[in-house]
């Protein structure tokens, strides 16, 4: 299980029966590299500019078009999975970018409005079929048991919509988040 610093425990406090409790606080987990760019334009919409600009050359170099999507800002109610997601962050940066990154997560405190269009993300699906996605699933049977319950027993092609977000925490927001909405979390 991912060393997880203790100020971000928190399933704790939000895990219950019925999974991961929601509020209009929502948790973005992301890299360092990122905080300065997140502190003034805020959480954006398929928001690591590097990343996109990497796979566009990678793909140009071996001859293929590139057509970059709008992705949704990607929540989760607790800071201990925006954690696990802000590190595959860092993993993911470090193939292509150079440098010393490490996890940090952010806190977004929602409108009644914006926090009305968070949607679970049951376009997970596909990932939780990956290896990523069994790493993932590991770490989140690791945060069950360790807080009491047992290992979470959900069939990924038959689960309801709201099961992606209950049961693993896994949520997105289709428009972009505002700066002063945002904190990161710390100590």
């Amino acid at each position: 299980m991912t060393d997880t610093p203790a100020f971000l425990k928190d399933a704790k406090d939000l895990l219950g029966k019925q999974g991961f409790a929601t509020s209009n606080v929502w948790y973005h987990g992301t890299s360092s590299a990122l905080v300065d760019s997140i502190k003034t334009q805020g959480l954006k919409r398929s928001g690591d500019k590097v990343l996109k600009n990497a796979a566009k050359q990678t793909m140009a170099t071996i001859g293929n078009s590139y057509t970059e999507s709008i992705e949704p800002v990607f929540l989760t109610q607790s800071k201990e999975l925006a954690f696990y997601w802000a590190q595959q962050t860092v993993r993911n940066r470090s193939v292509r970018v150079e440098g010393n990154e490490h996890a940090v997560v952010f806190a977004a405190t929602l409108s009644e409005d914006l926090n009305a269009k968070v949607k679970p993300d049951v376009g997970a699906a596909s990932l939780l079929l990956l290896k990523e996605g069994e790493d993932f699933m590991a770490y989140l049977a690791g945060i069950y048991q360790e807080n009491g319950f047992g290992i979470p027993d959900i069939d990924l092609m038959k689960a309801d919509r709201m099961e992606y977000l209950t049961v693993l925490g896994m949520a997105y927001l289709n428009a972009d988040i505002a700066p002063n909405c945002l904190d990161m979390v710390s100590e």
